[in-house]
């Protein structure tokens, strides 16, 4: 199984390779399996390669559960760093 992250195309770099953003991280990839690729389609990135587009309404619920999950991750870090630190004062 691969992890495929999806983001959006914001400049078109050279022949093959464009700036996709990732919720406001930038990354230089490698368009050439997608065809006619264009600054404002959003793409699937496995490695470093655009491997699918996205239809704009499929890219926002995949970004929204991305959301989702990062804020859940965030959640549980900052209850176990409560946890360490009231077990350190104890």
């Amino acid at each position: 199984m691969c992890l495929g992250v999806p983001g959006r195309v914001v400049k078109i770099l050279e022949e093959g390779l464009a700036l996709v953003d990732f919720g406001g991280i930038q990354r230089e990839v490698d368009v050439s399996f997608i065809p006619d690729v264009k600054p404002g389609d959003y793409v699937v990135v496995h490695a470093g390669v655009a491997v699918s587009r996205l239809d704009p309404q499929a890219a926002e619920e995949a970004l929204q559960a991305w959301r989702r999950l990062l804020d859940e991750m965030d959640r549980l870090i900052e209850e176990r760093l409560s946890e360490v630190e009231s077990s350190a004062r104890s």
